[in-house]
């Protein structure tokens, strides 16, 4: 039997590393090690009895069966108090929600993620998912852009992804201290003429600020990259996951139940929503 989302069940952090000054990993595991049954892309409510709950955007593969990761900012009271916790603890878990990227919109196709700060932590399940599928799919081109190099997260599986040849990962920053950082500076766009993409065969994830969405969108459609090929997640004031609560509401849609994940002719039709 499926478990209910609206029932809220017990996790245990099992693994904790600080990503970050404001950003921590947490790895989790269900009662019995129970997988999560999540897609790439979706999300749960991680709740801190007393203080409350918070959307939270699943990090790990959906393959990762005994746990699951995620990375989680430190930005108001339940991600405070996780913050403040140790190894050991336990925090309640409901969802997965939401929907996620369709895996088989890649398949056979160059893979390019646009990832703009922690915009990276939703998109590593599904780089993690064709990667582990790797002959599945054509080019992976990951661009990774954060505010300055301490912003960096993941900066092991960064580095792996520098030295591994069936990848072709770019990494900017916006701004660093002189002599603190040898590779490039600039807004996530600048990234764009260090690669050379085959339109037609490309599909694209984004997923980062708000203000990066509009300029990443100007450079595909500018190179001819389809709209129907352009997958984004739109992370919108989410609150209770179930869309009865109205915080993520665009017009008639609750992204908390349609999204977070859109395709770019399906935002387009959604006003205010890049």
């Amino acid at each position: 039997m499926t478990h209910s989302p609206y029932l809220a069940q017990w996790a245990t952090l099992k693994r904790i590393r600080q990503e970050t000054e404001m950003e921590k990993f947490f790895e989790l595991e269900l009662p019995g090690k129970a997988p999560l049954g999540h897609k790439a892309g979706q999300f749960v409510e991680l709740g801190i009895f007393g203080i409350g709950e918070a959307p939270i955007s699943i990090s790990s593969s959906p393959n990762k069966k005994e746990s699951f990761d995620l990375v989680v900012r430190r930005a108001g009271n339940v991600t405070n108090a996780l913050h403040r916790m140790k190894v050991g603890d336990k925090v309640t878990i409901r969802g997965p929600f939401g929907n996620g990227f369709n895996l088989d919109q890649f398949r056979r196709k160059d893979v390019l993620f646009v990832a703009g700060g922690i915009g990276l932590v939703p998109l590593r399940s599904l780089i993690h998912s064709v990667l582990e599928e790797r002959l599945a799919f054509g080019r992976v081109i990951i661009m990774f852009g954060a505010r300055t190099p301490d912003d960096l997260l993941f900066k092991d599986e960064l580095a792996e992804w520098t030295n591994r040849r069936d990848i072709d990962f770019h990494v900017t920053v916006d701004r660093a201290p002189k002599g603190g950082w040898s590779g490039h500076i600039g807004v996530i766009t600048t990234l764009f003429p260090k690669v050379d993409l085959d339109v037609k065969k490309t599909a694209v994830a984004i997923c980062g600020p708000p203000v990066m969405y509009k300029y990443v969108l100007l450079e595909l459609l500018s190179r001819g990259v389809p709209q129907q090929q352009i997958s984004m997640s739109l992370e919108r004031r989410m609150k209770c996951g179930l869309g009865k609560c109205g915080h993520c509401q665009i017009n008639n849609v609750y992204v908390c139940q349609k999204g977070p994940v859109f395709t770019y002719p399906e935002a387009l039709k959604l006003e205010e929503a890049i």
